[in-house]
């Protein structure tokens, strides 16, 4: 039986940063997923969803090795800018930016495309003679004592390890053998995500557009074929976006350009466009016995603010703390109680507040759609309330960002 200091369940991008992090300080790490990493953006598969990494995330990475394979690649957010074009017609009526140059000297945070985000990051791994990383494989079993974990793999080898790390989605098995529940919350809503080009630059603006069925969000990429270029996610009611997604290249721009508020121009499609289910998911507990839950086995929020996957790293960085201060007491059930007290209420919390806002950014009556623009002008419109929800989005209220 073989024996490693951790096994990683899950190889999405929190899976491999768990990786590269753990065996950059020296730990022995198995990395599992059941499907191969798709590492091309053009390939039947491959994930076009963006991740923006907030300021605070770039210590974490640079820890992991990883943030020189991603600076060069990636898109700096400088302000994010609020949009509501609620009214009878789509058109903005209240602009709200928050600048980052108002608390940092550096941007918010850098857009990447997930594709390339596990490009580099098997490339990283390669690099790491501690790390195993097994594509294709998957696990199955999981059997906790006192002193270890014993993991079934789907090719039916068993390894055991000091402590297993589920980052294997939303539907875990890791967290499900654990037998540990979770409260999900479903809205009827839907997200297609894709890129495009568009004449008007971005100028490093993250731009969140209301009207009904949640944002429409354009998060800037590096400049494609010479045109400026965005991600999208764009939010709606479960029919309305399957309705989208089956519309001709050029009935969907023109319903791009609407939604939009023609705010970068024509909006031109560069990629496929992907659907899926929007939820709100929260782990009863985020620990059990030589197992910690990160990312999405232990919380699902909808794509508002940047939260996701920043929230994952959060997990991380939280995990990694307690492991370098104690690599004997790795997985130990002091560890892990500790990583349960400081993670788990503040992911509640935050699930809540993003929980509040994208019921916010569903309405559609309008009457109620004008009670949230002036809100929305109200709450924005306030320096100290502006500089606390930035302070908040980085993970850092009540300290300064670096």
């Amino acid at each position: 039986m073989t024996d490693k200091d951790i096994i990683v369940s899950g190889g999405g991008v929190a899976g491999l940063t768990a990786a590269a992090l753990f065996g950059s300080h020296g730990f022995s790490v198995l990395l599992c997923d059941p499907a191969p990493p798709v590492t091309e953006g053009e390939a039947e598969g491959a994930d076009l969803r963006t991740t923006a990494f907030l300021q605070p995330a770039r210590a974490l990475l640079e820890d992991a090795g990883l943030w020189n394979r991603l600076s060069d690649h990636a898109a700096p957010l400088q302000i994010m800018r609020i949009v509501d074009a609620g009214g009878e017609t789509p058109e903005p009526r209240v602009v709200r930016d928050f600048d980052a140059a108002d608390i940092s000297s550096g941007p918010f945070g850098w857009n990447l495309p997930n594709w390339l985000l596990r490009r580099e990051m098997v490339a990283r791994l390669e690099e790491l003679p501690n790390v195993e990383f097994r594509p294709g494989t998957g696990t199955s079993t999981l059997l906790t004592r006192e002193r270890e974990a014993l993991v079934g793999l789907s090719d039916g080898t068993r390894l055991r390890s000091r402590l297993v790390i589920a980052a294997d989605g939303r539907n875990s098995p890791m967290r499900e053998a654990a037998g540990i529940g979770v409260r999900t919350t479903r809205y009827g809503q839907k997200a297609l995500a894709f890129a495009v080009t568009h004449p008007i630059p971005h100028d490093n603006v993250s731009t969140e557009i209301h009207r009904s069925g949640g944002p429409f969000t354009l998060v800037p990429l590096p400049d494609r074929d010479g045109m400026p270029c965005s991600a999208i996610v764009w939010m709606e009611d479960g029919p309305e976006a399957l309705r989208l997604s089956k519309l001709s290249k050029e009935e969907f721009e023109a319903a791009m350009m609407e939604r939009s508020c023609g705010l970068f121009g024509p909006l031109t499609l560069v990629t496929r466009r992907t659907v899926w289910p929007i939820i709100t998911q929260v782990a009863d507990h985020m620990a059990g016995q030589r197992i910690a839950l990160i990312a999405e086995a232990a919380h699902v929020v909808p794509p508002i603010g940047a939260q996701g996957l920043n929230m994952s790293l959060g997990d991380l960085r939280v995990l990694r703390d307690l492991a370098v201060a104690d690599p004997e007491g790795l997985g130990n059930a002091a560890m892990l109680d500790a990583f349960e007290k400081r993670r788990h209420t503040e992911v509640r919390l935050r699930a809540m507040g993003i929980d509040a806002l994208n019921r916010a950014s569903q309405l559609s009556l309008q009457p109620l759609r004008d009670l949230r623009a002036a809100g929305l002008s109200a709450l924005y419109g306030s320096a100290p309330v502006r500089r606390m929800l930035m302070q908040m989005g980085l993970g850092a209220r009540g300290e300064p960002a670096s």
